[in-house]
């Protein structure tokens, strides 16, 4: 299997500059209290190369509390495997089957093992290797996109601060990005937080530059009591409205007698490096408490509505 349908696998075998790969571990336990999302990754600028692994962490409640850590690794500890999806950070392991995280910075620390269990991958073929369908195939692009587990669960504790939280029970998502540079312009939301608890959302649409054209990509995806809904520009999918804020949007798609509604809305954000030219030196604005709403509607039947709460939403304007 080539790494392009198995887009879980290191992409970066070759690249020696202008070039970033990230893998978004998302980890919320089960008491809903703490979500946590976990970057770790490789920016392969000419002037600043290194390894890295970021931590965004939410603490929900009355009084939320939000902290954002970037810490930095030589590249040379940076060590993906070639057939499979293994990548070592330090001392840190990531896996779809495992999680084992020792990081350090100043006050800072995140320590202890998880194992993930029931991964939901999405339906894929020749045609449509990932979310991205055939575009995956298109080499050159500015940046391509990966979903690995729509949602899954944890087993196992991480020590945050000197604090023992309990994930097992809890809910994951994992997703990837890599290469040259984060559109300049896009929505991205997901979530796992349904009242039906094996349902998840993604959405994402940008600006997409290729070959000196720009067009706006489409890929939304909701997984639905065993069912995939996939609505995206390769498959027929249209935005037929859009309303964009800064800290709301909403969306109607349709694909052929199906339409959806979407509605996002997000209060606090922290700023998150992101890649520019392989460069981590551009930011992005992301949370982790946002809401999300759908209604799926085929011709007039509503055939689900539902509103997932400790939603990740980024929403990055056209300036």
């Amino acid at each position: 299997m080539s790494n392009i349908q198995n887009p879980a696998i290191y992409q970066g075998f070759g690249k020696t500059q202008q070039y970033f790969e990230g893998w978004y571990f998302k980890l919320v336990s089960k008491d809903q209290l703490t979500s946590i999302a976990l970057i770790p990754g490789i920016s392969l600028a000419k002037k600043d190369p290194h390894a890295f692994v970021q931590v965004f962490l939410v603490r929900h409640g009355d009084k939320q509390t939000l902290k954002n850590v970037y810490i930095r690794y030589p590249i040379s500890e940076f060590i993906p495997q070639k057939d499979q999806f293994k990548v070592a950070v330090g001392m840190n392991q990531f896996s779809l089957e495992h999680l084992h995280i020792d990081l350090k910075q100043e006050a800072f620390s995140v320590k202890g093992d998880l194992q993930i269990h029931n991964p939901t991958p999405l339906n894929t073929g020749f045609l449509n290797p990932s979310i991205m369908g055939p575009f995956a195939y298109l080499p050159n692009m500015e940046c391509y996109h990966g979903v690995i587990s729509l949602l899954h669960t944890f087993k196992g504790s991480l020590n945050v601060n000197g604090e023992s939280i309990d994930f097992t029970g809890g809910k994951g998502y994992l997703e990837k990005d890599w290469g040259t540079s984060f559109p300049s312009a896009y929505v991205w939301m997901q979530g796992n937080h349904f009242p039906e608890p094996q349902t998840s959302f993604f959405f994402s649409y940008a600006n997409i530059p290729y070959l000196g054209l720009k067009f706006q990509g489409l890929i939304c995806h909701l997984y639905l009591n065993g069912k995939h809904h996939r609505f995206a520009t390769y498959n027929g999918g249209k935005v037929r409205s859009e309303l964009i804020d800064e800290k709301q949007v909403e969306y109607v798609l349709s694909r052929g007698s199906y339409r959806l509604r979407v509605v996002g809305s997000i209060d606090q954000v922290v700023n998150l490096p992101s890649p520019k030219f392989g460069k981590m030196d551009h930011t992005i604005k992301e949370g982790l408490s946002g809401e999300i709403l759908i209604w799926l509607m085929k011709g007039k039947t509503i055939v689900y509505q539902g509103k997932s709460t400790l939603a990740g939403i980024e929403i990055m304007k056209k300036k």
